[in-house]
C-alpha cells in the first residue's frame, strides 16, 4: 500500500491521470491498462489502493487537456474521420439499430482508436448475415455487457472507404444486443451524459462539429 505520510492522495491522483492520459492519447491504451502502467510509473511498484487512482471522468478531462495542448493540429481531423466512418456503417446497419460509444462519440478519439458500435436487434446473428453477404471477413470476440450481464458476441474487423484508399484501415467492432438490452441504455448519468448515441445524433454531432456531453 502506498503509505500516506509519503504521498498526497490528491497528487497521486492527478500525476497518474496525466501519465495516463499521455499513454492513451499517444499509444492508444485503453482506460485501464493506461491506469496501471501509470501508476507504476508514479509510485514505482508499490501497490496502489483503489482510493488513490483517478477515476476514468479525470483521465478523460486530461486527455482532453493534453489533445488540446499537443495534438490540436491533428486530433480534431482524426475524430471527424472516424465519425464520418462511424456514419457510414450505422446507415450500413440501419435495421439493427446502431449505436455509437467510446472516444469516437466522446471525442477523445485519435490515430489509435477504433469505431465502437452496439446494435440492438431481435435476432442479432442476422448481423452477421448481413456481414457474410457483404463479403465483409471479420473475426468473433466477447465483449462484457455494458450493464454487467456476463457477454456479448462483437464482431471485429478492419475497414478503408472506397475514397480513401491511401488512409489507414480502421478498426470496426460491433457488439450484438438484444431489443430489450437497449431499455435504460440512453438514460443520462447525473452529470446529464449518455454512453451511447444513435445515428441521428452522431450525424448531428458531424453536422454542427461539437463537443458532446457523452461518457466514455
Amino acid at each position: 500500500m502506498v503509505r500516506k505520510s509519503h504521498f498526497d492522495p490528491q497528487r497521486v491522483r492527478e500525476e497518474i491521470a496525466i501519465a495516463a492520459a499521455r499513454m492513451i492519447a499517444e499509444d492508444g491504451l485503453d482506460y485501464a491498462s493506461a491506469k496501471r502502467k501509470a501508476a507504476r510509473q508514479v509510485v514505482g511498484e508499490t501497490r496502489v489502493a483503489g482510493e488513490w487512482l483517478p477515476d476514468n471522468d479525470q483521465i478523460e478531462e486530461e486527455i482532453r487537456e493534453y489533445q488540446s495542448l499537443f495534438q490540436g493540429d491533428s486530433q480534431p481531423a482524426l475524430l471527424r474521420r472516424l465519425r464520418v466512418i462511424a456514419v457510414d456503417w450505422m446507415e450500413r446497419l440501419a435495421p439493427f439499430n446502431p449505436y455509437l460509444t467510446g472516444a469516437v462519440l466522446g471525442g477523445t478519439a485519435g490515430e489509435h482508436s477504433d469505431v465502437h458500435l452496439q446494435v440492438f436487434c431481435d435476432n442479432p446473428k442476422e448481423v452477421a448475415i448481413y456481414m457474410l453477404n457483404a463479403n465483409i471477413q471479420y473475426d468473433v470476440s466477447e465483449t462484457r455487457h455494458f450493464a454487467g450481464r456476463g457477454y456479448v458476441e462483437t464482431l471485429s474487423f478492419l475497414w478503408r472507404p472506397a475514397d480513401d484508399r491511401n488512409a489507414e484501415p480502421v478498426g470496426i467492432h460491433v457488439a450484438l444486443y438484444e431489443t430489450d438490452d437497449l431499455r435504460g441504455a440512453v438514460r443520462a448519468d447525473a452529470r446529464g451524459r449518455t454512453a451511447r448515441a444513435n445515428l441521428q445524433a452522431v450525424q448531428a454531432l458531424l453536422d454542427g462539429d461539437q463537443v458532446p456531453s457523452f461518457t466514455n
